[in-house]
């Protein structure tokens, strides 16, 4: 059975954009402060490398915590399970840029999402990569099928 993905796409932007935008741009990170609330974009990527988009989805846009995921992600391909020898899994119960859970717990962050686990990660990129933002670039991607990132 074929879907009709770009139906679908177009289906779910139209009944996003139909609902009430509760969202507040935040004032406080400089990289999206002056971002137009009203910016909008769904996209999809088959497994052929087919997109099909509505919206404001070709813009490009800074993807701040997002990027813990692929970060985390690439670590992970190279140190498998040896990784949570330095930075643990549990959740954290405080702010995600609070130090007091790490002091406790003899700096071994809690989990890579919150700040001071993403740090550790992005040590041991720098420890295990040449040129860790090439690699981390190119990890993103090949994951999205983009070559003008």
């Amino acid at each position: 059975m074929q879907k009709n993905y770009a139906q679908i796409i177009s289906n779910i932007y139209k009944e996003i954009l139909s609902k009430e935008n509760l969202g507040k741009v935040p004032d406080y990170i400089p990289e999206i402060a002056n971002i137009s609330e009203n910016k909008f974009g769904v996209c999809f990527s088959d497994l052929l490398g087919n997109s099909f988009g509505e919206g404001d989805f070709e813009e490009k846009f800074s993807i701040q915590s997002i990027s813990k995921v692929f970060v985390l992600t690439l670590a992970y391909e190279h140190l498998g399970e040896k990784l949570w020898e330095r930075v643990d899994v549990e959740p954290a119960g405080n702010a995600f840029n609070s130090l007091l859970q790490l002091e406790a717990d003899n700096g071994i962050p809690r989990n890579p999402f919150i700040n001071a686990g993403a740090i550790v990660i992005c040590d041991i990129l720098l420890e295990i990569s040449k040129n860790p933002k090439e690699e981390m670039l190119n990890f993103i991607r090949n994951l999205s099928y983009e070559k003008n990132i």
